[in-house]
């Protein structure tokens, strides 16, 4: 699991790279009036909104650009529909990946995906292909900490897992209902995560080798770069020292 943290900071990185284009606050208006769209805009109502806000406060989104889309969601403003698609395919060395997306032009969309996959070694599969290799969990990253206050005032929330990393970081892993509960407490006490999301964690990871690597992390990317890409979730474990190389 000591690669698990890693995984993540890298994925957080890209995201910070996506915010100074620009493109990542594109993706959280549409996952905002989506969220809102589906559960009403009342936060404490609608776990879902909460959670894309958190992540669209954390990238620097103004309050107002969060507050318009959500009224586009609820109904108050006029906007475009969008709907949510998830894409099941392979990567290099049997890796499964998984693209949510949301889009207002489905062929559109897998015409996209397909060409990725298909660009970078990778193979678009049918709906449940690997969707059952994943579960979906809370997930609070701290770069550093006491472990014994985050794992008392974690468990005693809620939190079903802390995970103790190489490098000195600490894992919170959660339910998708104890996600807030957990970090509310955590917030409470002056415990802040670095990085937060509920997410989709698979049962067991696959290791790839450099070559293989290099080419996962351009599949990757380019998946992540489309613009009707949400989140991309995998299987790949990738080692320190190829990292370090790639």
């Amino acid at each position: 699991m000591a690669g698990h943290s890693k995984w993540h900071n890298i994925q957080h990185r890209k995201g910070a790279q996506d915010a100074k284009r620009g493109k990542i606050f594109t993706k959280l208006i549409k996952e905002i009036v989506v969220a809102a769209k589906m559960g009403g805009g009342v936060l404490e109502n609608n776990p879902s909104l909460r959670a894309v806000i958190d992540k669209a406060l954390a990238a620097n989104m103004k309050r107002d650009t969060i507050e318009n889309a959500v009224k586009r969601g609820s109904g108050d403003l006029d906007g475009e529909n969008y709907e949510e698609i998830r894409y099941e395919g392979y990567g290099l060395g049997g890796t499964a990946i998984m693209v949510d997306c949301l889009t207002d032009n489905k062929n559109r969309t897998v015409s996209d995906v397909r060409h990725a996959f298909s660009k970078h070694g990778g193979n678009l599969g049918t709906d449940g292909s690997v969707s059952y290799m994943f579960s979906k969990q809370g997930f609070l990253s701290f770069g550093s900490g006491d472990e014994d206050t985050i794992m008392e005032i974690a468990i005693e929330s809620g939190a079903e897992d802390i995970i103790s990393n190489e490098d000195g970081s600490i894992d919170v892993v959660t339910t998708p209902e104890n996600f807030f509960p957990v970090k509310d407490a955590l917030i409470a006490k002056n415990l802040i995560p670095d990085h937060s999301q509920i997410t989709m964690e698979p049962a067991n990871r696959i290791e790839l080798n450099l070559e293989d690597a290099d080419k996962f992390m351009k599949l990757i990317d380019r998946l992540e770069d489309l613009d009707d890409t949400q989140e991309v979730y995998h299987n790949a474990d990738i080692s320190d020292e190829i990292l370090s190389e790639l």
